[in-house]
């Protein structure tokens, strides 16, 4: 009789970070003779590629553990181990915790770095350029999951493209936690990229204080170069800024939005924004209210701040600000910029 083969389900938690690296995570299991399932029931592995920005994207992770162990125990006593359900931990948290309690191994997403992606057919070609973040923001455990950052070299990278063209993908998406920083450059790396058959380039994520000159330029040389840019600025007070450690000031940011929105005809701006951060006072939040009034951003993710263990804000500002009055201010936003039409 044929062997039968084993079954492997992923569950990728966070951000499209992850999302590109599960892809590479099931071309290691399928050189490993493993079947994707989407039922974790009926898996042989589980494998967790976790989140840890937030507190409670790593409590969704210990949620799944604990109802796979769970299963796992009522399970028929009579029935061999083997056909357990073995469960390993990889990406963020595995970046902070070399031991998780209930989990049978903690793999580094290092392992599986130099695979091949196996790509949903549907979509863009999810390719990252670089990993890790030297930036540092205090409200942020990233650093210290992903580590330094680290380029990858661009014919590595070129030739990844070459390869998602030849698979029939029309659109691509450099992917860093922060793009702009990327070396030798950017800007170069992204001509070569738009100089492709792509219908669309798009790139995530930048940071204001890496946003070039040379870079608008090339945005707006080409058009197969996504007009949607997206460009967190969290606050638009500069004492929150500081305690951020977000290396710009209101001005600037403005200052650099101008200059996009000039040079780089149709642009739209998306951002990120962080309500309640600790020592933010009714003026501080008017003053993010007003960037978003001049901006007039396209699409904005707000989030409510929340301590996360082990970054900078959480060990020295307090958490100040009462949950109802985050989500408040929240509300303004999200009315002001998503529900504007």
């Amino acid at each position: 009789m044929p062997t039968k083969s084993k079954k492997v389900y992923i569950k990728t938690f966070g951000c499209v970070q992850n999302t590109a690296d599960s892809e590479k995570i099931k071309a290691y299991f399928w050189d490993k003779g493993f079947e994707n399932v989407d039922d974790w029931k009926i898996a042989d592995v589980v494998v967790i590629n976790s989140c840890v920005v937030r507190e409670s994207a790593e409590n969704r992770v210990y949620g799944l553990i604990d109802k796979i162990k769970k299963w796992n125990r009522s399970l028929d006593s009579a029935r061999d181990d083997n056909h357990k359900i073995k469960v390993i931990v990889t990406g963020c948290l595995a970046g902070i915790k070399q031991k998780i309690d209930k989990v049978d191994e903690v793999w580094p997403i290092a392992k599986f770095e130099n695979w091949q992606p196996i790509r949903n057919k549907k979509g863009a070609a999810l390719i990252p350029i670089s990993s890790g973040c030297d930036n540092y923001c205090s409200y942020c455990i990233v650093p210290k999951a992903r580590g330094r950052e680290i380029s990858r070299k661009m014919d590595e990278i070129l030739t990844e493209a070459d390869l998602a063209i030849k698979e029939g993908f029309k659109e691509i998406v450099l992917i860093g936690q922060n793009v702009n920083s990327y070396k030798p450059s950017f800007p170069k790396l992204l001509e070569e990229v738009a100089k492709k058959p792509f219908e669309k380039v798009s790139f995530i994520s930048s940071n204001p204080w890496d946003f070039s000159d040379e870079l608008i330029k090339m945005i707006a040389k080409y058009p197969n170069i996504d007009r949607l840019i997206h460009l967190p600025f969290q606050s638009g007070d500069d004492e929150i800024l500081k305690r951020m450690n977000r290396r710009y000031t209101q001005k600037d940011y403005l200052k650099l939005v101008n200059k996009i929105k000039k040079n780089i005809a149709g642009v739209k701006i998306s951002t990120d924004i962080i309500v309640g951060f600790p020592g933010e006072d009714e003026k501080a939040f008017q003053n993010t209210v007003a960037v978003c009034k001049k901006v007039k951003f396209d699409i904005a993710y707000i989030n409510k701040y929340s301590p996360r263990k082990g970054t900078l804000s959480a060990n020295i500002y307090p958490n100040d600000i009462p949950q109802s009055e985050k989500k408040r201010r929240w509300v303004v936003l999200n009315d002001l910029v998503n529900k504007k039409n």
